[in-house]
């Protein structure tokens, strides 16, 4: 009775670690399908898929964010790789320091003349670049 018990217990093992094995294999290729390159607005005018265009502030257009009135909506304008710029409105609130980002990757779609974003990646100065410069110039020098 042992023995029975004993390889009873074993394919419980086995039909776990399967279950878990087809659920990772499951996970990789939803993440899979999500890895996208980058596109430009002309590009996201053509498809009615998100697309992710990366692009660089315009500062000197207006952003408009007013927390009371809807935390959720934040617009902005950015120009993708070609030098095309839209506005674009995120679905979400303002991040913080958002200013001083160098770089903007914005996932959404189209919808008129207005990109609507629903995710926002920002890229930042380093906060090393001052030691970087300096550690150059000692080199040069």
């Amino acid at each position: 009775m042992y023995f029975c018990t004993k390889y009873a217990n074993m394919k419980k093992i086995y039909i776990i670690a399967g279950v878990m094995v087809v659920a990772a294999i499951a996970l990789l290729m939803s993440t899979a399908k999500d890895v996208s390159t980058y596109g430009t607005f002309a590009e996201a005018t053509q498809t009615e898929q998100k697309v992710k265009i990366a692009g660089q502030l315009s500062k000197d257009k207006e952003m408009y964010y007013n927390p009371e009135e809807d935390p959720n909506y934040f617009s902005f304008y950015i120009k993708d790789s070609k030098g095309d710029e839209r506005k674009v409105v995120l679905l979400a609130s303002k991040p913080q320091d958002f200013e001083l980002s160098e770089q903007i990757v914005v996932t959404g779609k189209m919808k008129g003349d207005e990109f609507v974003a629903t995710d926002l990646l920002m890229k930042c100065p380093s906060k090393y670049k001052d030691e970087e410069i300096y550690i150059k110039s000692e080199k040069e020098g």
